[in-house]
């Protein structure tokens, strides 16, 4: 059974006897802008676009502890502690650096190599569980910096380059081409628009470079797809957090330390199921199941099992429409609900939002 894997190395540097560490990595994609057409045909290297851009995607080390508690045996328990590898991008001059969350989630120090050698102690501006992604800063002289590309421009087919820590390895540059966008579903993050890809990722990668043939920078590499018996590894089945979403993140942090999104309360939506369509007399089969309620959601008179019909006017058709839709307002934005009762009754209502919780 297929599984996502996320793509940071892990480096186990205390050992007790009968326990083994695993390594875990991730990688996530950026978002929208306009589009140049490229022309690749012909095109036998892409050594220019690796020279505009490998200078600026760094190694992360993050050394987390690991407290291991006493076993069945009574036997005393252990610390360990353990580093992590992964990648990030240094975005501009001022020393801003993207990564993924998961690379330097719980770290009690992390460390930013960059690819000339320096290394530095960075910053931790924020993090955005959300979207998998997190900005540190970091203060050197004559920083290197990636153009920002356009994830709206990119088409299936066109060329791009990973760039990362792979196994260790930095500035490993793998190609492959975009083999789809605005991926979710994936369990990655909340909020999922991913671009994959078939250039290799491997452990390390989370939170490096996916750079278009220009060497700009299209997306963050988060994930790979893996089995569930970790014995098979699927070739060709990374994803990228698209450009366009890391810069509103990015903005967000560096304004705030965190992201600000609206909230309505609408716990765990799921797609409408076809048979409950039918029922309901929904005739293209695409609406949103409330499972449950409370916050502002609940205020507004809202129950588990109404069907999300429209917000704003606006025909909900999936629940990632949904919930991007609300995470896009801001807190204190009143909202206009429509919903169909379980006994087709509909139903309108407004809510004022509040804003989303960060996760645990």
């Amino acid at each position: 059974m297929p599984r996502v894997v996320r793509v940071a190395s892990f480096v186990a540097q205390s050992v007790a006897i009968g326990l083994a560490l695993a390594f875990v990595a991730v990688l996530v994609r950026p978002e929208l802008v306009g589009r140049v057409s490229m022309s690749t045909a012909n095109q036998t290297s892409y050594a220019k676009a690796v020279a505009a851009s490998a200078a600026a995607v760094a190694n992360i080390s993050a050394e987390r502890v690991y407290n291991v508690p006493r076993n069945a045996f009574g036997r005393q328990g252990v610390t360990l502690r353990g580093r992590y590898l992964g990648s990030g991008v240094v975005i501009d001059r001022e020393g801003y650096v993207v990564t993924n969350w998961h690379v330097i989630k719980d770290a009690e120090q992390v460390l930013v190599q960059l690819a000339d050698g320096r290394i530095a102690i960075p910053k931790l501006v924020g993090t955005d569980p959300d979207t998998e992604l997190a900005l540190l800063k970091i203060d050197l002289p004559d920083l290197p910096e990636i153009r920002l590309g356009r994830s709206d421009t990119l088409e299936v087919g066109d060329v791009v380059l990973a760039i990362g820590n792979s196994l260790g390895l930095s500035q490993t540059v793998t190609m492959g081409i975009v083999s789809a966008t605005g991926r979710g579903e994936l369990e990655i993050a909340p909020f999922e628009d991913f671009i994959q890809t078939d250039a290799a990722i491997n452990a390390g990668n989370s939170g490096g470079a996916l750079v278009n043939t220009r060497g700009e920078l299209v997306g963050i590499n988060t994930a790979v797809i893996g089995m569930a018996d970790d014995e098979t590894m699927p070739e060709g089945l990374g994803f990228a957090i698209p450009v366009n979403l890391v810069r509103g993140v990015m903005q967000q942090l560096i304004a705030n330390g965190r992201v600000i999104r609206g909230y309505l309360g609408v716990d765990e939506p799921r797609d409408l199921p076809a048979d409950l369509a039918r029922t309901l007399g929904i005739d293209d089969g695409s609406a949103v199941l409330i499972t449950g309620v409370t916050g502002p959601a609940e205020a507004a008179g809202l129950r588990r099992d109404d069907v999300l019909t429209h917000i704003n006017g606006e025909r909900m058709f999936t629940r990632r429409q949904a919930m991007n839709l609300v995470a896009s307002a801001q807190p204190g934005d009143r909202i206009t609900i429509r919903v169909v009762r379980p006994d087709g009754t509909p139903f309108t209502t407004e809510a004022v939002l509040e804003e989303r919780p960060r996760p645990p």
